[in-house]
């Protein structure tokens, strides 16, 4: 192969993986309902997929909290149960709603004392091995 067939290969190479869609998670109205006495709080928030492929939410980390989990909130026979998920995908152009009485995060085990008007970091972690943080506003149960 010639110098300049190995160049033209080269620049073809790099022009398909720079064309290459990619996924972008956009993080909007990110809140935790605050409770007193060390109660697992809820985190809510919108997480808007503007790339073109699917995005699989695969958990969340908190340096602000020990334990953080996905959650969702069914019905079942008329009875609502909250159960752990392992993972949620966001379609691409899709959002995916974290809200009471849906999906949602589960915030256990605060590493300092927190109360409304604070602001906590929580890091989504996406198959992949992609991430993004976000700053959550702490309020209280009443707003």
């Amino acid at each position: 192969m010639t110098r300049k067939g190995a160049l033209l290969g080269l620049w073809i190479a790099l022009s398909a993986i720079a064309a290459t869609p990619t996924a972008t998670i956009t993080v909007s109205d990110a809140w935790i309902r605050w409770l007193p006495a060390n109660i697992p709080a809820g985190g809510y928030v919108t997480l808007r997929n503007t790339g073109t492929r699917p995005q699989t939410l695969t958990g969340a980390t908190s340096p602000d909290f020990g334990e953080v989990s996905l959650h969702h909130t069914a019905q079942k026979d008329g009875v609502s149960q909250m159960q752990p998920v392992s993972q949620v995908e966001i379609p691409a152009g899709g959002v995916l709603s974290l809200a009471a009485g849906s999906y949602h995060l589960m915030l256990e085990q605060p590493t300092r004392p927190l109360k409304p008007g604070d602001q906590v970091s929580i890091t989504f972690h996406f198959a992949g091995g992609s991430s993004t943080t976000a700053r959550f506003e702490v309020r209280s149960p009443s707003e």
